[in-house]
């Protein structure tokens, strides 16, 4: 994961390619040199993009799913007798203990999907691509077979499935986000872009309800997902490197099987390139340290600073009040439709159909953060440009709060056509949310710790998220039902959030007052220097 995105270099980027050793490297076209081409590139970011939005995220659409399942008859035996009476004035059952079940499966679920990205992050920068994917198909073709082969009596198996299915997706798109590498320029977007069809793979569950609802079994539905796995391999072999895809990328670069038989690994662009020769670099943080003496900011401290533990609240109530939103969602439409099926299917629908929109908010957020080097006149490098990217970075955590702010407004709201503006809030709260928090660890802290503060911070967060099974617990049992109380004090828990861009703010002031006092040093001596460099 750090060398996917973050763009460090060093680690063995090269896979199955067939290529000959050149004593130099010439910054030739792709076509000439051997590398890949745009057709090549151009197929796996596309395949990518499928893969991200089919099959990733599928556990957020968890509301579409849980309307299959009860219909089937999964976790029936939770389900009391009750004396009270539908509008109709049929008998309507106490099915508050099922309702737990089916969010308890959620639960685990969505804190697998955050907590497993730091091992999982691991796995990925230290065994390679290769392994990464083989272990991420080998947990998600086990998760659709799981479901695939449950039924109403063994609906236990839901819980080791779903916990399954998002681990296995997680690890797919952590191998996905280096893709951006190939495109250089681009490579924001296409991380954005990815991560926003990360949301969309959500609508699966939609398909999957509707297809459903005319005749076809849930067995064959995800015995066929199952069976999608062996396109996954394949991708795996053609399309993807065995290790990392390097940034910057070196010239005429490949990977996959380019041709049978053969087999070499690619060294990495820090191998070839010449030791007079620096090539281009990433832009630092901080004002970089003098070559041989290369300072690295510990781990630790970026750890334990104010920015980070600031930003890991920021991150985790927001995602507590998205998860409890999607683990409820379908009690809290039968609530609100009294009871009427065909509403809460119309709902659930309409909820599954905007989660597609996800890829299309996402990118907006990096159009954001990258607002500021659009004009190439005035556009700062080094450390004034990273202080640039951290100041540009306090408009877009402002937005993504006030956007969950205003979904939990709505989502309080017990009116069930407000319901409708909730779902568009909360797709592009959710589309701003991580795409935001990947884009701002990646600017606020130094590269080389990206990958292990991004792994941390989705850890924390899932710690937190933990917190939705008492909170459901609580309206079933005390609220009876009604989470109007709940809503209303989970908007007072993401009005927290707006503590992060205070911090991040009084952080950029600090270090601009830093580089202009290390600045007037540098000026003062170039003035005292110039009357003696002056001939005579």
């Amino acid at each position: 994961m750090l060398a996917a995105v973050s763009g460090l270099r060093g680690a063995e980027p090269g896979g199955y390619v067939c290529s000959l050793h050149h004593k130099q490297q010439s910054p030739v076209p792709d076509s000439m040199a051997g590398g890949a081409g745009r057709a090549k590139k151009l197929g796996t970011l596309l395949s990518g993009l499928l893969e991200c939005g089919a099959f990733c995220g599928i556990i957020f659409g968890w509301a579409s799913l849980v309307y299959v399942l009860k219909n089937l008859g999964y976790f029936k035996q939770w389900c009391e007798s009750s004396a009270s009476l539908n509008p109709n004035g049929t008998l309507h059952p106490d099915c508050s203990g099922q309702d737990e079940q089916f969010s308890l499966v959620f639960t685990i679920g969505s804190f697998m999907n955050n907590f497993m990205t730091l091992p999982m992050g691991y796995v990925f920068d230290r065994f390679g691509t290769a392994v990464a994917r083989l272990i991420a198909i080998t947990l998600y073709t086990g998760g659709t077979l799981l479901v695939a082969f449950s039924t109403p009596d063994q609906a236990v198996l839901l819980f080791p499935a779903m916990s399954m299915l998002s681990v296995g997706g997680i690890l797919l798109i952590l191998t996905n986000m280096q893709v951006g590498n190939l495109f250089g320029k681009y490579r924001s977007i296409i991380i954005t872009l990815y991560n926003g069809a990360f949301d969309s793979s959500s609508a699966i569950f939609l398909i999957i309800k509707v297809l459903h609802e005319h005749g076809l079994s849930l067995r064959t539905m995800f015995l066929f997902m199952a069976a999608c796995s062996v396109w996954h391999l394949l991708r795996t072999i053609f399309l993807m490197p065995r290790m990392h895809i390097p940034y910057p990328l070196p010239p005429a670069y490949n990977y996959g099987l380019s041709c049978p038989g053969r087999s070499q690994s690619y060294r990495t662009y820090e191998e070839k390139r010449p030791p007079e020769d620096d090539g281009p670099e990433e832009v630092p943080l901080e004002p970089s340290a003098p070559k041989g003496n290369a300072a690295v900011e510990p781990f630790w401290p970026c750890v334990l600073s104010w920015l980070f533990m600031w930003h890991v609240v920021w991150l985790s109530v927001m995602q507590l009040r998205h998860y409890l939103f999607i683990g409820t969602l379908n009690p809290l439409l039968d609530h609100l439709a009294l009871g009427n099926e065909h509403l809460v299917s119309i709902y659930t629908n309409a909820f599954a159909f905007t989660q597609l929109c996800g890829v299309l908010c996402a990118p907006w957020n990096g159009l954001i953060l990258d607002c500021h080097k659009r004009n190439k006149a005035h556009r700062a490098e080094g450390a004034q440009g990273a202080l640039a990217d951290l100041r540009a970075s306090v408009p877009s955590l402002v937005l993504t709060v006030t956007q969950c702010v205003l979904f939990s407004i709505c989502a309080a709201v017990p009116i069930l056509p407000v319901q409708f503006v909730t779902f568009v809030l909360q797709v592009i709260s959710r589309s701003f949310l991580y795409g935001g928090n990947a884009a701002f660890l990646a600017i606020a802290f130094p590269p080389q710790h990206f990958g292990k503060l991004y792994g941390l911070a989705m850890a924390l967060s899932a710690l937190v998220a933990l917190l939705q099974y008492p909170c459901i617990a609580l309206v079933h049992g005390a609220l009876q039902g009604d989470p109007f109380y709940m809503n209303v004090g989970l908007i007072a828990v993401v009005l927290l959030a707006y503590v992060s861009p205070v911090v991040v703010a009084r952080e950029c002031r600090r270090r601009a007052k830093d580089l202009e006092a290390a600045s007037s040093p540098l000026e003062a001596s170039a003035s005292a220097e110039t009357p003696a460099q002056t001939p005579h």
